[in-house]
């Protein structure tokens, strides 16, 4: 049997960004991906100010920059037959960190798993598939493990980190009760093409609203990633119609990219999204610590669920790596953890039941197909509004810094243009 110090299982972006820091501690850590690659479309793409200042602590903002990216500096609500109402304005947001950068995930994971395998105790295993825990005495010891070859091994360590997302199969496994939110949503993520001479800022962000369905745009260099939002429950009804019958949803929508949904060639180009909102009662049991999606799966509304599970992993770097260089972790260890981490998920949470109930659920029910009145008269006539959205978006009710033992100098970040 093969033993570490952690594992982390899961190579998303708190699985990830643990690794790297665990391994900037002295810690000899090991992430586990089942996939050959991070090559996920329509993954989380956003990048946040508390994550981009992160970066620049780790002394890594100049590489990160040179990544392909764009920034999405406003919310900007469009009103028909007048002039688009600002929602927020990150550039309200003390520069440098004025935007969320947004790049494809796979770069992203790719960036961090670069970085992190510089630290001589760190080991990424791709393809490697977690099958069950290892217990011994009433402690969780580690994993068992399907190799690419189709061997299996058991790999223990003092700790394991399940962040394995949001249909947790560690979480399960530990028998974690949860508890679920209602959600009246779904959604079907695709591309369409971007013509070059089209207007728009790259990386703006426009919603469409219609009788019991929704869309939002995201505009890239030459595409829109595109979320079309529809009752929970309805993908059987969606697919029964057709290919033709979904483009005709979209064109209604979107008349101004009639002219390329043909771009959609087939169902199977449409990404589905189970959209969860649910969090453990507890996050640990001996041994075994869950965090992001895996403790708590997050609502697409707001966009903040990569931001808050990174936020996660610098938590548990920051309180567990003196325990685990030690090498022993207690319960009482991974406590303070979940004690940290759990009032800021509580906070963001509730704040997607009420968005749940107060926008997303009349639209869904047919109730709704404009913005609501209230929220453009707050937009226009509190200016306030614009600068404390992006800052809780951006940096959320408790946003993390790197832990002194993961920084490394770099050259100060300039303010850009």
């Amino acid at each position: 049997m093969e033993k570490t110090g952690c594992l982390v299982v899961g190579g998303g972006p708190a699985g990830m960004m643990l690794g790297l820091l665990l391994a900037r501690a002295g810690v000899k850590v090991t992430v586990l991906e089942k996939h050959a690659d991070f090559l996920r479309d329509f993954r989380g793409d956003t990048v946040h100010p508390s994550t981009v200042r992160l970066i620049d602590e780790l002394g890594l903002g100049e590489e990160f920059r040179r990544l392909p990216q764009s920034r999405l500096k406003s919310v900007v609500l469009p009103v028909p037959g007048g002039p688009p109402v600002t929602l927020g304005d990150f550039e309200s947001l003390r520069p440098p960190y004025n935007y969320i950068a947004m790049m494809p995930q796979w770069d992203f994971l790719n960036f961090l798993a670069a970085a992190a395998a510089e630290e001589p105790g760190f080991t990424l295993l791709m393809r490697h598939t977690v099958t069950g825990l290892v217990r011994d005495g009433g402690r969780v010891r580690g994993v068992h493990v399907k190799r690419p070859d189709g061997t299996s091994v058991d790999l223990l360590a003092e700790l394991v980190v399940a962040t394995d997302g949001r249909h947790s199969a560690l979480r399960a496994a530990a028998g974690l009760a949860l508890t679920d939110f209602p959600v009246p949503f779904d959604t079907w993520w695709f591309r369409l093409p971007r013509h070059p001479e089209e207007a728009g800022e790259i990386a703006g962000l426009i919603p469409a609203l219609g009788p019991g369905e929704a869309l939002v745009a995201l505009t890239r260099t030459d595409y829109y990633q595109i979320a079309y939002l529809a009752p929970k429950g309805a993908d059987a009804r969606i697919r029964a119609e057709g290919v033709d019958g979904f483009r005709r949803r979209i064109a209604a929508l979107r008349p101004d990219l009639a002219d390329r949904v043909d771009a959609i060639r087939a169902l199977d180009d449409l990404h589905w999204l189970d959209v969860r909102l649910d969090r453990l009662h507890s996050w640990h049991i001996n041994g075994l610590l869950c965090i992001g999606d895996a403790a708590h799966a997050m609502s697409p509304a707001g966009g903040v669920g990569i931001n808050l599970a990174i936020q996660d992993a610098v938590a548990t770097a920051d309180l567990l790596a003196p325990a685990l260089l030690r090498g022993r972790v207690t319960s009482a260890d991974l406590r303070k953890v979940e004690r940290r981490r759990r009032p800021p998920t509580v906070v963001v949470q509730t704040a997607q039941r009420l968005m749940h109930r107060t926008v997303f659920g009349p639209v869904m029910a047919g109730k709704r197909t404009k913005i609501p009145g209230a929220v453009l008269f707050v937009a226009r006539r509190v200016p306030a509004v614009r600068r404390i959205m992006p800052r809780l978006i951006g940096f959320g009710p408790r946003p993390e810094h790197a832990p002194g033992f993961a920084r490394r100098p770099a050259a100060r970040p300039q303010p850009q243009p």
